[in-house]
Order: structure tokens, then sequence, then C-alpha cells
């Protein structure tokens, strides 16, 4: 058997897209809480935007009816877990799985942003 052309592919990038209920207080809440840019936005009015800080970069879909579920949305490293902690803790964000050292080499917590979105937040021991 002949291995796949997959192989042959590198993959880049990818971004994670999140349905908002409101995408301007998505904004508001990517940008002071996490430090987030807008480098995209699409729409009159907005339903589209991406956000960026560093290498990490997330797309917001306005959608009025959006519901939260219980899975992370998606799942992103930093450098210093300890202080964006704080942040989070400091700015009110709903934590939803403390701050502790996991069994499988990491240190990580999970929050959610305002929409429910459950975001698992990581830093390698």
């Amino acid at each position: 058997m002949s291995p796949s052309p997959i192989h042959s592919i590198t993959f880049g990038r990818a971004a994670p897209g999140l349905a908002v209920r409101d995408i301007q207080a998505a904004f508001r809440f990517y940008s002071e809480i996490l430090g987030m840019q807008k480098v995209f936005e699409n729409g009159n009015p907005v339903g589209f935007m991406v956000l960026k800080k560093d290498a990490a970069e997330i797309h917001l879909s306005q959608s009025k009816d959006h519901a939260p579920t219980t899975v992370n949305a998606f799942h992103m490293f930093v450098d210093d877990i300890d202080a964006l902690y704080a942040i989070c803790e400091a700015a009110g964000v709903r934590i939803i799985k403390s701050l502790k050292d996991k069994d499988y080499d990491q240190r990580a917590f999970v929050f959610a942003d305002p929409d429910g979105n459950r975001i698992d937040v990581g830093q390698r021991i």
C-alpha cells in the first residue's frame, strides 16, 4: 500500500471560529481581557471579525441565537498561565476549571467568555 498524498501536505495556522450573540461585546471582552486586536471585520453591521494576539487568532461570527455548550471551544497555549489566570480572576471572568497542574505535563485552566464559549488555556510544564 502506497503512502497517502496527505503526508506531503504541511498544515499551517488554524484559527477557531466562535459564535457570539453580540460581536461588539465579544470584541470588548477579548480586547480588554486578553489584549487581542481586531485585524479584520466584515459586514454592515459587522457580522464577522478576526482578532489576533501574537500567534493566537479567533474568528468571531455574530449569531443572535447562539447557545453555549459544555464542550471547550478551543485550546490555546500561553507562556505565563499564572499571570493570565490572575488577570481573568481580577476581571471577574467566569472560571470553569481552576488553575492546576495536570497529569499530561500542562498547567491549565478553563474559562468562559460572555457568550459561554469555554476556552481551555495551558502552559507546558
